[in-house]
């Protein structure tokens, strides 16, 4: 649904003017030295690990430092010292979609970045920002990882504890919140994907494979397929892939998703993964492979290293074959936008609700307080869930 112009002016003009809403757009972050490495995996073993796997707390360090030793083989000796261009075109992303929303909103919408695992950019280092800047209104935007509540729940994990140590006394200062949870069927993604795919090859491929050569490997997020109850992401990101496979197949019939795994021990990852994709690929006939990320909407350090490393790996053993390694949506214009127009909807619900108050300290007492009748409690309608 668009909204035309002339049903969206009296909203914005019976809001209050201190109405504001700040768009938290999350991403995991990526730290730019070898030595923060360690650290960053220990932190993101914690926040993902704990949650699908027979896992004990006690091996994350060791499996951190662990994991860390691998990567920097890969790190320096292949990469001669790669800093991850991820928070730069994370920032380009967050001025875009800014840029988007601000010619609509004009300044009651301003867009913040987080980062899951990188200061000075944690979430609650930046909802205190948030705060002090007079906002009210939070929409929880997960840009990163295009598939589901699983990734995008850790975002919403770290905001809610950020929130509960930002509260204050009686009253809580967020007045509403939204959130956007993916992407993943959004049209015009989908139409971008595979446009991305089929220009790339009508400009380095066409010439040399014919169309059944052509193999392409679609991209997504691994995801772990027991989750402790978690919903871990695995049908959004299916879903995703089946939509652009469906764009793709007619002409291009080697088309196989390729699962960007962390393979960690104990844990059973979806298949197959990218490298094991493009290896059925080959043996189907393909003569050249196209590794396209449709799962991640920023460049980082699984897109680029490990699908380097992939591509390396291929070649040892297949050299005749051409490999063509691809970039995510990144900040390309007509992406910036759709995601500035996803969030349009929720930004004017935020605008036109009446300010919610919250009261932190009343979730204790109302615990106790059996005989109340829970859905009148306010008297005011809202429900409690």
């Amino acid at each position: 649904m668009v909204a035309t112009p002339e049903k969206t002016q009296p909203l914005a003009n019976v809001s209050f003017p201190q109405d504001r809403v700040a768009v938290l757009l999350m991403g995991y972050g990526e730290v730019e030295s070898y030595e923060d490495f360690a650290n960053y995996n220990e932190q993101a073993l914690n926040l993902l690990t704990a949650k699908f796997a027979p896992v004990p707390t006690w091996i994350y360090p060791p499996l951190a430092k662990l994991l860390a030793a691998f990567d920097l083989h890969e790190w320096s000796h292949q990469h001669d010292h790669f800093i991850s261009p991820h928070n730069a075109i994370f920032e380009r992303q967050r001025l875009g979609v800014e840029q988007s929303l601000q010619e609509r909103w004009g300044d009651r919408v301003k867009v913040f970045k987080a980062f899951n695992f990188c200061a000075p950019f944690l979430p609650e280092q930046v909802l205190a920002e948030v705060k002090a800047q007079g906002f009210d209104k939070l929409l929880i935007y997960p840009l990163l990882v295009v598939d589901s509540i699983f990734t995008s729940g850790i975002a919403v994990e770290q905001v809610n504890k950020a929130l509960t140590q930002l509260a204050d006394g009686n009253e809580h200062w967020v007045k509403g919140t939204r959130y956007i949870p993916s992407f993943y069927s959004e049209p015009e993604y989908i139409d971008l994907m595979a446009g991305m795919v089929e220009d790339k090859i009508k400009a380095d491929l066409a010439v040399a494979h014919l169309p059944s050569q052509t193999g392409i490997v679609l991209m997504n997020h691994g995801c772990p397929h027991k989750a402790k109850g978690f919903t871990s992401g695995i049908d959004e990101s299916q879903a995703l892939y089946d939509r652009i496979r469906e764009k793709l197949i007619y002409r291009y019939p080697l088309t196989s998703v390729g699962w960007l795994n962390h393979q960690t021990p104990l844990i059973e990852w979806t298949q197959p993964n990218a490298e094991l994709a493009a290896r059925n690929l080959i043996d189907l006939g393909a003569t050249a492979l196209v590794f396209m990320p449709i799962g991640f909407a920023t460049e980082n350090h699984e897109t680029l290293l490990d699908v380097d490393h992939i591509i390396h790996t291929l070649r040892r053993k297949h050299p005749e074959v051409t490999y063509v390694q691809m970039e995510c949506a990144n900040d390309r214009p007509e992406f910036l936008k759709m995601v500035a127009d996803w969030a349009h909807p929720q930004i004017e619900a935020l605008l036109a609700e009446q300010a919610l108050a919250v009261n932190p300290s009343l979730a204790k007492h109302e615990h106790h307080d059996h005989h109340h009748d829970h859905g009148h409690q306010h008297g005011n309608g809202h429900h409690h869930h």
